[in-house]
């Protein structure tokens, strides 16, 4: 019975896939597409991936409306709701590949996200006094940690769960605490 409901579903979702079809940033979303199957372990075609991961993932949801920036989103909305409690700022500059582990009460505003971020729930990134974090890529962030400020957080660096981010990190670097310190500078 659950399968033929989510098979009817997305039947409702076709107008995703128009958007996805016709949108700008589809290659961006592919990126996203790609990312989310290889950490599901689901092999489909994109097609299949979109809705299946819109049908089954408000944070996916909230990520793909983030890349669409249509009005017909609001509209979709209605119907196929995204995480109310996952914000990504409308100027944040968001690379492909974005993963995220249910982000709940998470806001992502920064001047840059690079690709392949990962992003737990209970994250702030935000800015102080006007000024955001730049984020390279392969960077993953854990639960309940705090970036904020002008600073800048190096390719491949982990932001350990509960730590508060004020200063830069460098590339490969895992830092954890409040404030955050480098625990390891991990080998490539």
């Amino acid at each position: 019975m659950r399968t033929l409901l989510f098979t009817l579903y997305k039947v409702v979702l076709l107008p995703h896939l128009l958007l996805y079809l016709t949108s700008k940033n589809k290659g961006v979303i592919d990126q996203d597409l790609r990312r989310w199957a290889e950490a599901k372990s689901i092999h489909k075609n994109k097609g299949e991936l979109l809705l299946h991961f819109l049908a089954h993932s408000k944070d996916f949801r909230t990520i793909f409306y983030f890349r669409i920036q249509n009005s017909l989103i609001y509209i979709l909305n209605i119907y196929c709701r995204k995480e109310r409690n996952f914000t990504i700022d409308i100027t944040t500059k968001l690379a492909g590949g974005i993963l995220t582990g249910h982000p709940y009460c998470t806001i992502l505003n920064a001047e840059s996200i690079g690709e392949n971020f990962y992003v737990n729930h209970l994250v702030t990134v935000g800015e102080v006094n006007g000024k955001r974090p730049t984020i390279g890529n392969n960077v993953s962030i854990y639960t309940g940690a705090i970036v904020i400020g002008g600073i800048k957080i190096g390719n491949n660096a982990e932001i350990g769960a509960g730590a508060v981010v004020v200063k830069d990190v460098p590339e490969n670097a895992i830092v954890v605490g409040n404030p955050a310190k480098v625990i390891k500078i991990k080998t490539v």
